[in-house]
């Protein structure tokens, strides 16, 4: 009965603390920000009226266009022989695994834009290229310059080069998964074939997929070393109309734009891509942009706990 009468203990006010040094920062940071783009945007010689005229002009959306091949192409080139290239390193065979590790590390220690001015002007050293059977007269033979143009020599050095890394990264995804559930799934009767697709990859995607979104944004921009080789792709369109019109900086924030815009997107394919393959490591997926952007205006708007919803403490054996 004295218990019953107790009286209530007070509602704990809650007050949160205060980072007075966060919110300095925070507008410190801000300023200068915020004074840097100033500074650029109102630039006395910047003609913002020349951006917005070849912003969709027709060369320019030409160049955009065959900067997205370039990129296409190259991946695929660098993903397909990139998994080859792995499975020949992991391979017992001394001799796959040595070739594998030669290519390796030639494409990976000379530039992307030497071995591409190498394939531009391999007709150099070679002016035509032919196959043929030994001891008898069945032969093909073609010109280098017909056979590998510009565009062409762009894309072997974009995807050669590209394939030496990209064999690292599957290497690394498939040897990420514990070699006990593939002796598990042989020792149910699996083939190799069968286990390394429904056991591994599955599996080892979550490690290869982050890398090779990296690379695919990363290969969007190094596109722009085509330029050596005369490839019409975006940087080489901007320098073209630049060069005519004197209006360098204009046609470079032009391009600048581009590329910004097609990396955002391949950005957020990534982000999807990897939500996807997640599945099954977590409770829960993680949030997407807009639905983390709708939980912070909730959470923004949520009104303070009222004082008698606030949880009370007891003293022991109450």
């Amino acid at each position: 009965m004295a218990d019953a009468l107790r009286p209530r203990p007070a509602a704990i006010k809650a007050v949160p603390v205060r980072h007075t040094g966060r919110w300095v920062a925070a507008v410190v940071v801000l300023a200068i920000a915020a004074g840097i783009v100033y500074t650029f945007v109102s630039a006395p010689n910047l003609k913002w009226d020349v951006v917005r005229h070849y912003l969709f002009h027709r060369l320019i959306l030409q160049g955009v266009v065959t900067t997205l091949e370039l990129t296409v192409l190259a991946m695929l080139i660098g993903i397909v022989l990139g998994v080859v290239l792995a499975v020949m390193r992991l391979s017992p065979n001394p001799v796959m695994s040595w070739v594998s590790w030669i290519y390796i590390w030639f494409f990976r220690g000379t530039p992307v834009l030497v071995q591409i001015f190498f394939w531009f002007n391999l007709a150099l050293v070679l002016p035509h290229i032919g196959f043929g059977i030994p001891l008898t007269s069945i032969q093909w033979q073609a010109n280098t310059n017909t056979l590998v143009p510009a565009f062409m020599a762009a894309t072997l050095g974009l995807g050669l080069n590209e394939a030496a890394y990209m064999a690292e990264i599957v290497r690394a995804g498939l040897i990420s998964v514990e070699h006990g559930q593939t002796e598990a799934a042989q020792a149910l009767g699996m083939t190799r074939s069968l286990v390394m697709r429904r056991i591994v990859l599955p599996q080892a995607m979550r490690v290869i997929i982050p890398p090779t979104g990296n690379e695919t944004i990363s290969m969007l921009k190094t596109s722009s070393l085509a330029f050596v080789a005369a490839v019409p792709e975006l940087f080489t369109r901007s320098q073209q109309i630049a060069s005519a019109t004197f209006e360098v900086i204009e046609l470079a924030i032009v391009a600048s734009i581009w590329y910004l815009a097609m990396t955002s997107i391949l950005t957020v394919g990534q982000y999807y891509l990897e939500r996807y393959f997640g599945r099954g490591t977590q409770r829960g997926l993680p949030l997407t942009p807009l639905q983390r952007f709708r939980k912070m205006l909730v959470t923004f708007h949520a009104p303070p706990p009222a004082p008698e919803e606030l949880p009370v403490l007891l003293p022991r054996g109450h």
